[in-house]
């Protein structure tokens, strides 16, 4: 996952601009033929680009939950448990995220934001949270089952 984060960010501004517009296009696309729209072109080019921001923000919250469930399993099966295991996963992936984007820096047409790093803690937050809540969970289930 780490490097499939890094290849996304080694992509050019360009290069970046075209795959999220591309997915864009697809969401919508098929939004309109599921739904039975029928948007015409210049309508579906609209809501694209309307929703090409929020897709490719939460593509990155998304990328940056896979990699916290796995660098939480692996910790987990080496012994950490509770708070030093959602802490040293929070700490490893936003550490993780902060290098990516200063990685972008040294691309052409990118460049670093701590905004990003931001919006990537989110999806390292509630992975971290989901991790939380199942094994609350699984621990209040099993306390009362014994």
């Amino acid at each position: 996952m780490m490097c499939l984060i890094f290849s996304f960010s080694a992509q050019t501004g360009e290069e970046s601009g075209s795959l999220s517009s591309k997915i864009s296009h697809m969401a919508v696309n098929v939004g309109n033929q599921v739904l039975h729209l029928e948007l015409t072109e210049s309508e579906i080019e609209s809501y694209a680009g309307y929703l090409e921001h929020p897709i490719r923000k939460l593509a990155h919250m998304t990328e940056y939950f896979i990699l916290t469930l796995l660098v939480l399993f692996p910790l987990f099966v080496c012994g950490l448990r509770g708070r030093a295991l959602i802490l040293t996963a929070l700490i490893f992936c936003v550490c993780f995220a902060a290098t990516d984007e200063f990685h972008q820096s040294f691309v052409a047409g990118r460049g670093p934001s701590v905004k990003d790093v931001g919006i990537d803690s989110i999806g390292v937050c509630a992975a971290s949270l989901l991790y939380w809540v199942t094994t609350f969970f699984h621990r209040k289930h099993h306390t009362f089952a014994d």
